[in-house]
């Protein structure tokens, strides 16, 4: 018919390849798990508690991030 049927073999190398691929991949998770853990600490140094509020505490709050509108102008 034109072409012809491909034989069902193994390839040595492409098992090898996958093999490869494998103990890259749990090498790779490894050094990802433990580079996390590290970010995760380094963050925490530099996270304060939160104060803790009640309903009817007062509080003085910024208005750096406000924009003001002056009417009539």
């Amino acid at each position: 018919m034109g072409f012809e049927m491909r034989r069902k073999k193994r390839y040595e190398g492409a098992g090898k390849f996958t093999k490869r691929i494998k103990e890259i991949q749990k090498e790779v998770q490894v050094v990802l798990k433990k580079a996390q853990r590290e970010m995760k600490r380094y963050a925490d140094r530099k996270r304060s508690e939160r104060e803790k509020y009640k309903v009817g505490d007062q509080v003085l709050l910024s208005t750096k991030d406000l924009k003001w509108q002056i009417e009539g102008m």
